[in-house]
């Protein structure tokens, strides 16, 4: 059992989400192409400043940084939290929460993942960036249908020229359909199929002792038949939006990434890595889900 002071808290994140839950269904089948929402004080204050106040710094062992070409200076870690933390994603893990969203999102039957593939703790340091992209569509191990995720941010006094803002696009129109600020305590959740391109390719400017701190959970299901999925399974597809700056950004990453690699891997395994993957560029197939 939780401890008084804990219990009234998650009771009282939860009562907060239902109460607002007609508001939030509204908002998430207004979004078009595809449904997404995104809300301030989305926590009880005192809760989200907890998560805050123990949110780990990235000289912590406990954090992998991984550069990839379009992905750099992100930190994540999907276990091991400290409390309120490990609250917080418990909570986001019971029935009554996940009845809640299934609720507002009209996306039945949704399953937590334990494990938090590629969710819990993500940092983004001064330079770091995550092109727009679609999300893999099956979990790697479970194989589940990946359906929504849900981004909570902890940053405060977050200026605009600090960038790093959370990018929605509808890629068919090649047109944005939000740019929403990654402020303290703001929630963005928005289904993941074929069509939900999001990112925040512009590299962050904030000062050297800033981060983008957000926590995230990813939701499956065990099916879909919802219009925009895909039968093939994939890894995430990423697409450039920013144009030659983009370009020159992703060149970098890619050659930081390659050195990376170089010192990661053996001679051997590192080539069969590439030849794999210029395989599948030259098929025209999406990225192996690994």
């Amino acid at each position: 059992m939780l401890p008084k002071g804990k219990s009234l808290q998650i009771e009282s994140a939860i009562t907060r989400l239902e109460n607002r839950k007609d508001e939030l269904r509204q908002k998430w089948f207004s979004g078009k192409p595809f449904h997404y929402l995104f809300v301030d004080e989305f926590l009880p204050r005192e809760f989200a400043e907890d998560l805050l106040a123990c949110y780990p710094s990235t000289d912590q062992n406990s954090w992998t940084e991984t550069t990839y070409v379009h992905q750099s200076n992100k930190h994540h870690v999907q276990s091991g939290f400290p409390e309120p933390i490990k609250d917080y994603f418990d909570l986001t893990a019971t029935p009554r929460f996940l009845k809640i969203i299934s609720e507002i999102t009209g996306v039945d039957d949704l399953i937590a993942d334990p494990k938090l593939f590629g969710g819990g703790l993500h940092q983004i340091l001064p330079g770091g960036f995550l092109d727009v992209h679609i999300d893999y569509n099956f979990h790697p191990e479970t194989k589940l249908c990946r359906r929504l995720n849900l981004l909570v941010y902890l940053n405060k006094q977050w200026k605009r020229e600090y960038e790093g803002y959370v990018e929605l696009w509808d890629m068919e129109n090649k047109k944005q359909l939000e740019n929403i600020a990654p402020v303290f305590n703001r929630a963005v959740m928005f289904e993941t199929n074929e069509i939900s391109y999001h990112g925040h390719p512009v590299p962050l400017k904030c000062p050297p002792n800033m981060t983008r701190k957000s926590l995230a959970v990813y939701y499956y299901s065990n099916e879909r038949d919802d219009q925009y999925r895909s039968e093939e399974e994939h890894n995430t597809i990423y697409k450039q939006t920013s144009g030659l700056q983009g370009y020159a950004k992703t060149f970098r990453s890619s050659c930081r990434s390659f050195w990376e690699r170089l010192d990661q891997e053996s001679p051997g395994e590192f080539c069969k890595h590439l030849i794999k993957k210029f395989y599948r560029k030259i098929k025209g197939l999406p990225p192996e889900n690994r």
